[in-house]
């Protein structure tokens, strides 16, 4: 049995800076019709990066959690901005660094229930040393942590972020 559901009309009843809601009516494969509330979002990318030993982290706090998180670097795309871009720039803005190259580790879907967005991890390769260059809303501190320490962190979850667990344990499959 075909489970593809067929559009029948979309509509916009939010539009932010950061995301689209959409409420469509739909026709179910069984021929019903019923509707279907997401959210659109340009996906992102998030960046695993490991010097000597050490993980690459940020903490900032995230407002609709109201608390401090601990994750790798991530940030959205721009527009239609290539996910290998948005990882570039977002491993230099949050962590101060340039890397020569990115290898991607996965594409994740982080809640497919209730949105399109896409999350692509990568790999930094060849890092060096650059400057932080901070959104003007963001306020985070980088952190380096022994993969010893992450491994236990996330035995314990003390990771609750799901980009970073996927990021993490993709890297540490591939070791």
């Amino acid at each position: 049995m075909d489970k593809t559901e067929k559009t029948v009309k979309e509509e916009n009843v939010f539009s932010g800076r950061l995301l689209k809601v959409y409420k469509d009516e739909i026709i179910l494969p069984d021929g019903n019709k019923s509707t279907r509330e997401y959210v659109r979002h340009n996906g992102g990318a998030c960046v695993v990066c490991v010097v000597d030993g050490k993980m690459l982290f940020v903490k900032q706090y995230r407002y609709p959690y109201h608390e401090v998180t601990l994750e790798i670097p991530a940030g959205k795309r721009d527009g239609d901005e290539e996910p290998v871009k948005t990882a570039f720039r977002e491993l230099e803005e949050e962590g101060g660094l340039k890397a020569k190259e990115m290898e991607l580790l996965h594409v994740i879907y982080p809640s497919p229930g209730y949105t399109n967005e896409k999350i692509y991890v990568y790999l930094a390769k060849g890092v060096e040393k650059t400057k932080m260059h901070l959104d003007e809303d963001e306020f985070l501190n980088a952190e380096w942590i022994s993969i010893e320490k992450v491994k236990t962190m996330l035995k314990n979850g003390e990771i609750l972020d799901a980009k970073t667990i996927v990021g993490v344990q993709a890297y540490l499959l591939n070791q």
